[in-house]
């Protein structure tokens, strides 16, 4: 009797070896203790042997028992190794590879030369203001001295949106900063009405739109505006704040401006303003980085001052050319491409 039990545990053993997944060995496992199982089978065929002889044969039949559940339970966890194994071979990392480092950020090199404007007019008195990017036609234009159908909007009246303003005529998105200029005086004036007033001194940087694009120039680009007015403000204190401005942002006395007439609605006389390095790869050429000109009297009535009272100069100047001059960056459409090779020069 003792050899059929050692030869049904041998079998037992040899079956749950060949078992190759966890549902071959349940199947195996069922052949030897299951309800029709050979093991199970023993058992009850000791109701029908003496006392004696079923104490005897039941023991023997309980080791054997408990040496099939300690084969299946080890087959169990050589199975269950085998199958971690293949996962942590489907999941495994390269610990050779570097490792994903987040990188620091840092301003887009636009930003900074914002932030280096104002902070060099703030020095100077200067206030900064900020407005709406979708203006009116009155602040855009006709405040500005440059009513409908005038000839010099028609390469700066180029966006508009799909709403109307109290004149009728469509919002759009404004192609300079200029209108805060407006904006910024009307609300002094209220501010400071019936009183002794300040002078005016603001500046105005921001997102600007017109239909424009090349290796100079973007639809959407960024400009800063300047305003100074006062009862006894010349066109020398513009030339002396530009220059000073100037000198400061480029970090170089050795610098040359000059002032060459123009035509803008909104100045009169008006003056483009060029520099000129005196050393280094741009030196000699004259560049012209500005606009600018004494504040025309019809624009200053706008503002809600009297033109005979009050005087003063006005510029606008592009920091995105200023950024290219400042960095020697030869293409504005890099500022635009977001690409990180670019941007992490300026960290």
């Amino acid at each position: 009797m003792t050899q059929d039990l050692d030869s049904i545990v041998e079998t037992a053993r040899r079956a749950f070896a060949q078992a190759a997944t966890p549902a071959d060995l349940e199947n195996a496992k069922a052949q030897f203790t299951g309800k029709a199982g050979r093991i199970t089978e023993l058992m009850k065929g000791l109701a029908a042997l003496p006392v004696e002889e079923k104490k005897g044969r039941g023991a023997a039949i309980n080791v054997a028992k408990q040496a099939i559940e300690a084969a299946l339970a080890e087959r169990r966890q050589a199975l269950a190794d085998a199958e971690l194994e293949l996962q942590l071979k489907a999941e495994a990392l390269d610990v050779s590879l570097p490792g994903r480092v987040r990188e620091p950020g840092g301003l887009h090199p636009v930003s900074l030369t914002l932030e280096r404007i104002e902070l060099i007019f703030a020095s100077m008195g200067f206030d900064v203001a900020d407005g709406p990017e979708v203006e009116s036609d009155w602040h855009s234009f006709t405040s500005l001295n440059n009513p409908p159908n005038h000839p010099a909007r028609s390469m700066q009246d180029t966006f508009y949106v799909d709403i109307n303003g109290e004149d009728g005529i469509p919002y759009n998105l404004r192609p300079h900063t200029s209108p805060m200029q407006v904006r910024y005086a009307q609300q002094h004036v209220r501010k400071y009405a019936g009183g002794e007033m300040p002078e005016i001194r603001v500046i105005a940087p921001g997102r600007t739109y017109r239909v424009d694009s090349d290796a100079t120039h973007s639809p959407m680009f960024h400009q800063c505006e300047g305003l100074w007015l006062g009862e006894n403000v010349s066109f020398k204190d513009l030339k002396v704040v530009f220059t000073d401005f100037c000198r400061t942002f480029f970090e170089s006395d050795d610098l040359a401006l000059r002032f060459r007439p123009s035509f803008f609605p909104f100045t009169e006389p008006s003056a483009e303003i060029d520099i000129q390095f005196q050393s280094g790869p741009l030196a000699g050429r004259w560049l012209e980085v500005a606009g600018s000109g004494q504040v025309h009297p019809a624009v200053v009535r706008n503002m809600g001052l009297d033109p005979e009272k009050y005087i003063g100069f006005a510029f606008g100047m592009g920091p995105d050319r200023l950024t290219m001059l400042r960095y020697g960056v030869n293409d504005l459409r890099l500022f635009f491409d977001g690409d990180i090779r670019f941007l992490r020069q300026f960290r």
